[in-house]
């Protein structure tokens, strides 16, 4: 029979001022030490710091449950200060994170980066399940020593981790992303709902990843990460004032997704620093200009924070649909996009899309030494009213560009294909399309470089 450990028998007070994390720690730490089992939060509001998920335990939130994050970032290191599996020095570091994410911090898996209301690290068959109407709310923690001097911990940070289910629960408000995983294999995340924060869900060299029925309202990216492998995105709800997918892995698919804009929530990057400092969301920050525009349905993701163990492609976006994405895809590999810039992306398919309210080109240039390969199946794309003199593709460095069943509205550019390949450099392959042009005006070489606005 599973053991169950309430919080309220480890001293938890739900409504109390003061923080719970202590109390709540001392029952997952009870559950840990008898072998496994389960961790109960009842419903009411309980205010807490950081949280370390064990190995063998679920933490399961029932219906009415809040966790309220702490708005100090100190109340976060519990990776640092754990005794009961303490962590190497070497991963240790309460130090500021430079504005960026670089490699050396990136390995510092105790450090203030990887903080999250709920951590885990070396951890196997863990869960944070959640019951209907119950609630994490990250408080948008401000950190001036965090990621662009603001961002605070992730909701759910899990590190070096396997056998992952997350499900349920609503994440809101988190100071950074609501679920970071990296370096991690056998994820489940269902049924969950992100509001406002980040990235919506973050995984990079994660293994064996399946996201399905979840929600992302969201101004930042939706689904992001990079060197991951064999990933399934099915049935989601992705509305974001960024990507829908910023992400770089081998063997992904998003199916039956329904992609739209204008986003719920804007990008909280450009409010002030006293509106951060207060928590605002960027949709109540006054005279803060804000854009809820979607900058693209996939843009490729790859820097060297990490290191990717394989060859990016066979990335699949199928039967989905699609309205207000400014871009299909932006992969820019031509050098001026800090987030494109380790091993490039081989291949990309989308297929059986409906796609309306375009307004750029779709972007492809891949790398001279591995050029890339599109394939566009079954899809119907049409541009806003105000944008049909946009060219469909801009492309260079391709391998092959397949168009096959597709249909081009609300377009009268001159060309549907901006070529900058060599002469003799790759294939366009066109199969049944449907636009205003005749075949023999599909692709032009233009004369100015090529030029992608980094994203």
């Amino acid at each position: 029979m599973k053991k169950v450990f309430n919080v309220l028998d480890y001293g938890a007070v739900p409504g109390a001022e003061v923080m719970q994390h202590k109390a709540i720690q001392a029952a997952v730490d009870a559950c840990f030490l008898s072998g496994g089992g389960e961790v109960v939060i009842p419903a009411g509001t309980f205010r807490t710091g950081g949280i370390r998920l064990r190995s063998n335990v679920t933490l399961h939130l029932l219906s009415g449950a809040v966790l309220v994050g702490s708005r100090d970032p100190e109340d976060y290191f519990i990776l640092d200060e754990d005794t009961v599996e303490p962590v190497p020095k070497d991963v240790k570091s309460r130090g500021p994170v430079p504005d960026g994410r670089f490699e050396s911090v990136c390995r510092k898996y105790a450090g203030r980066w990887y903080n999250g209301l709920i951590r885990a690290y070396l951890a196997e068959h863990i869960a944070v399940i959640g019951d209907k109407g119950s609630v994490i709310d990250g408080s948008n923690c401000y950190d001036e020593h965090g990621e662009e001097f603001y961002r605070g911990p992730h909701g759910i940070s899990m590190i070096c981790c396997r056998h992952i289910v997350l499900r349920g629960y609503t994440m809101q408000n988190s100071s950074n992303w609501p679920e970071c995983i990296w370096h991690s294999s056998d994820i489940l995340c269902e049924n969950v709902v992100n509001l406002a924060g980040h990235d919506g869900i973050h995984i990079t060299g994660c293994d064996d990843v399946i996201i399905r029925r979840c929600a992302f309202y969201t101004g930042d990216d939706c689904v992001a990460g990079f060197d991951n492998r064999n990933v399934l995105v099915e049935d989601c709800i992705l509305n974001t004032a960024c990507s829908a997918f910023r992400f770089g892995g081998t063997n992904m698919l998003a199916t039956r997704c329904r992609i739209y804009a204008p986003a719920r929530y804007s990008f909280r990057g450009g409010m002030t620093t006293e509106e951060k400092k207060a928590g605002v969301n960027a949709n109540d920050a006054a005279g803060y200009t804000q854009r809820h525009n979607m900058l693209a349905i996939f843009t490729y993701y790859a820097d060297y924070s990490s290191k990717i163990r394989y060859r990016p492609g066979n990335v699949v976006i199928r039967d989905c649909t699609v309205d207000g994405a400014d871009r299909f895809l932006c992969f820019n590999f031509s050098g001026n996009s800090i987030w494109q810039c380790n091993k490039p992306l081989c291949d990309i398919t989308f297929e059986h899309i409906k796609a309306k309210n375009l307004s750029e080109p779709l972007y492809l240039y891949g790398d001279a030494a591995c050029p890339v390969s599109l394939t566009l199946s079954d899809v119907t794309a049409s541009f806003r009213p105000d944008r049909g003199d946009v060219t469909f593709i801009h492309a260079g460095n391709y391998k092959s560009i397949t168009l096959e069943d597709v249909t081009i509205r609300n377009n009268h550019a001159p060309q549907l294909i901006k070529s900058w390949n060599a002469p003799g450099k790759g294939r366009v392959i066109v199969k049944n399309v449907s636009c205003h042009l005749d075949e023999k005006d599909f692709v032009s070489h233009p004369e100015e470089p090529f030029y992608c606005q980094p994203i």
